[in-house]
């Protein structure tokens, strides 16, 4: 989902920005009250996996690719608000580093993945998992989490990338940026991911927050009701 330079408008990626500006600060200021000493490891750890799994790209037809995040795990174990630094963090350093991203599109890519994301996933893990705590009743919530916040990042990532033949065009009609109207480019986004990626992202989910429940069962907040 790693939108490169050279596809979205200013009128998309400047305000996206300064939404991901906010929610970084915002997130920066919870963790320094709420994240303690204990798990700051793991949200290293957090960022080295999310930054693994990103790895392994798909090319969408669009501009686009299709992956894993890892951020629906990571929502779901340390509270959505330390997924958005550490996914936010990998991002920039792929967009920097590696070419993995555009430069400008950093605030958009950091919306989809790292805003929308987790949020989506661990409200979904909230809602599905309701008051159970019973092995089978939170892997169906962590996989539902899962593949329900990668999918909602794809579909916000569909919808930049579709609306730019509408906002920013030549005199002649010829799109200045994404090609694709919204009519393509979400249905490829949302079935790529509906149908695969949202999957994968949704299995690994449920083993690692089975592993994490089984050695480290005190780094599930959310599991275990007290949520962040």
């Amino acid at each position: 989902m790693h939108i490169p330079d050279g596809y979205l408008s200013p009128q998309t990626y400047a305000p996206l920005y300064g939404v991901s500006f906010i929610f970084w600060w915002i997130a920066l200021k919870k963790m320094k009250k709420e994240l303690s000493s204990r798990h700051v490891p793991y949200l290293a750890m957090a960022a080295a996996f999310s930054f693994l799994i990103q790895m392994f790209n798909i090319p969408i037809p669009g501009g686009t690719t299709g992956h894993a995040v890892g951020a629906g795990i990571i929502a779901v174990l340390l509270g959505p608000w330390t997924a958005v630094v550490a996914v936010s963090v990998v991002l920039i350093i792929q967009a920097l580093v590696f070419g993995d991203g555009g430069i400008t599109a950093i605030g958009a890519n950091c919306f989809n993945m790292a805003v929308v994301m987790p949020f989506v996933s661990y409200w979904v893990f909230r809602i599905v998992k309701g008051g159970a705590n019973k092995k089978m009743r939170l892997s169906v919530a962590a996989f539902f989490s899962g593949y329900a916040g990668l999918t909602a990042s794809a579909v916000s990532t569909a919808i930049q990338l579709g609306i730019q033949p509408v906002i920013a065009h030549a005199p002649d009609g010829q799109p200045l940026y994404a090609p694709y109207p919204l009519s393509i480019a979400l249905p490829v986004m949302a079935i790529e991911h509906l149908l695969l990626f949202g999957i994968v992202e949704g299995v690994i989910t449920v083993l690692l927050l089975r592993y994490f429940m089984k050695h480290e069962p005190g780094l599930v907040p959310a599991v275990l009701g007290s949520g962040k």
